[in-house]
């Protein structure tokens, strides 16, 4: 029952989480949840929730992964291929290495092997934090996909060097050989396993809706959610990278019957299905999160604060001159990236191909540690074989703790103040947006044209008068549809903009309409419930549309 109410509590803080956000003060949503999680930590509560990362990790990782990679740009993801794996592998094999070294020579206590497997917690960055903290829409298109594409990856590296680092802390033994050899298996095994589980997935799902087409959607909606956990500890039990394999997987789906064949309310619901999962278990993560910073931030200064004010300081100086190597690094990685790309742009001649410090510094102050880091750290055995405690772990935790809690400060003042007034420009997808609308909208006339002639055959003159009206009414959409589009290079004149706003205002206030009318018919007990779903349903759908190309052509 105390479990039951504790996952009551936690959904009840998520929903709080969203509705503060209406408050007239906007505040970034992973910083409500975790305010929102410290808060429940309140000794008078009586809540705390052990953080076991094991299960963290099966539970909420690979959904959200397996979500992020669905989602993303595949074509962006593989043109930004080698900034992407620079940062994913090269950065955090370095932050390894040099904030691995610098943590063991700060704090002598934290052994070396425990220094490393501090930085590889380290490593990995949080897209969902950065988006919820920088906005939607915020940050450039083409430096979003970078930071999006790291954060997928380093995940998987930073937690095989956290791995690699562990089993040194353990047996003392380390090889740079055989840690390289079992990384490139343990990664592409992973990648591998999450693509053929998807397909499979996707080839059963297939097979079964093909039967059932007219069927209930819930059960391919539920297949979905299975990949993710499947891929995961299919390669989990093998020995590889359960993480890759769910963001393998969610990128296989798009080039899977499952995510584009089938009825159009499987992927209605599909989706509606992945956006609150998506909602519920970030949130979920986050509010974990503050729950944890109490008992390990709290406790660790309360007690040093007893021995010492000294000591106190020591332990914040701690968090404060990791953050800064962290920080110092990822801006001499970036830099460094920009600057050799930047010489590779000029020899083909383009001018004034510099690394711009302004970006340097968004990529570098976007480096926000999260969940990961946390269960990661908190993976770390608290003994040696020999039952001796392992040297420097509780000093660890407390500083990737901190380090976190930093990272996130610091975003939410600096990526503000960053982008302020920082013109994004034309979307730079707009023209093939375009360009797809008008041959989708040329394809449905030709459609339309082609059922028209097949459909008139052998009516008599009456029949096939009203064939060519109702075809001239459909295709009419398109036409105007085709008008309003005109061409990149000739907008359309102001006039015809008014009256596509005057439509657009139109066709929303009859669809308002109609749903105000079907709510007052259930009201009045005219028509019952289920009629009424079924045709809100309908409205809603049709508005979404409406607003959906409202907002493309905006």
């Amino acid at each position: 029952m105390e479990i039951v109410f504790t996952v009551l509590i936690l959904l009840l803080a998520v929903a709080a989480s969203g509705g503060v956000r209406v408050m007239p003060v906007k505040l970034p949503l992973p910083l409500v949840q975790i305010v929102l999680g410290a808060l429940l930590a309140w000794p008078r509560l009586g809540l705390h929730v052990t953080f076991d990362p094991e299960i963290f990790m099966m539970l909420f990782i690979p959904p959200l992964l397996f979500a992020d990679g669905w989602r993303i740009p595949k074509r962006e993801f593989f043109m930004a291929r080698r900034a992407i794996l620079l940062l994913a592998l090269g950065l955090v094999f370095m932050t390894v290495l040099a904030v691995g070294y610098f943590v063991h020579a700060l704090v002598p206590a934290i052994s070396l092997p425990v220094a490393f497997a501090l930085a590889a917690v380290l490593s990995p960055t949080d897209a969902v934090a950065l988006t919820g903290i920088a906005g939607k829409n915020r940050i450039p298109g083409q430096l979003m996909h970078i930071l999006e594409g790291e954060a997928l990856m380093n995940d998987a590296s930073g937690l095989v060097a956290l791995k690699f680092a562990i089993a040194a802390a353990l047996t003392g033994v380390f090889s740079l050989r055989d840690a390289s050899i079992s990384f490139v298996i343990i990664a592409l095994g992973g990648l591998a396993t999450g693509a053929v589980v998807s397909w499979l997935f996707s080839f059963v799902s297939a097979r079964f809706l093909s039967v059932m087409e007219n069927g209930d959607p819930a059960p391919g909606v539920v297949m979905t959610l299975l990949i993710p956990f499947a891929a995961y500890l299919f390669a989990e039990h093998f020995g590889w990278s359960g993480i890759l394999a769910a963001v393998a997987a969610g990128m296989m789906m798009n080039y899977t019957s499952i995510a584009h064949a089938g009825p159009v309310a499987e992927r209605v619901r599909a989706n509606s299905t992945w956006a609150m999962i998506e909602f519920v278990f970030n949130g979920m993560v986050f509010i974990l999160l503050g729950l944890q910073f109490p008992h390990i931030l709290g406790r660790a200064l309360i007690d040093a604060h007893e021995t010492s004010n000294e000591q106190m300081l020591l332990l914040i100086g701690y968090i404060a001159a990791v953050a800064v190597a962290l920080y110092a690094l990822r801006f001499v990685w970036v830099w460094l990236l920009r600057w050799y790309a930047s010489r590779g742009a000029a020899k083909q001649g383009m001018a004034n191909a510099v690394p711009g410090l302004r970006t340097v510094t968004i990529t570098t102050v976007a480096g926000v540690r999260g969940a990961v880091t946390m269960a990661g750290v908190l993976s770390l055995p608290e003994a040696l074989p020999n039952g001796v405690a392992l040297p420097g772990r509780d000093l660890a935790i407390f500083i990737a703790a901190g380090v976190i809690l930093v990272s996130l400060l610091v975003a939410v003042v600096a990526l503000p103040l960053l982008l302020h007034g920082w013109r994004r420009g034309r979307d730079p997808h707009a023209a093939e947006e375009r360009h797809a609308r008008k041959l989708a909208a040329q394809a449905a006339i030709r459609a339309v044209d082609d059922l028209h002639e097949t459909a008139s055959a052998g009516l008599d003159e009456s029949a096939s008068a009203y064939a060519t009206d109702v075809t001239a009414r459909v295709m009419d959409i398109y036409r105007r549809r085709l008008a309003t589009l005109g061409d990149a290079t000739t907008p359309p004149s102001e006039l015809a903009r008014r009256a596509e706003a005057l439509e657009f205002q139109m066709k929303l206030a009859a669809i308002r309409a109609e749903r105000a009318v079907l709510l007052s018919l259930r009201n009045t007990q005219k028509i019952n419930d289920e009629t009424l779903n079924k045709l809100m349903r309908e409205v809603d759908l049709s508005e979404t549309a409406l607003i959906t190309r409202g907002v493309a052509r905006a």
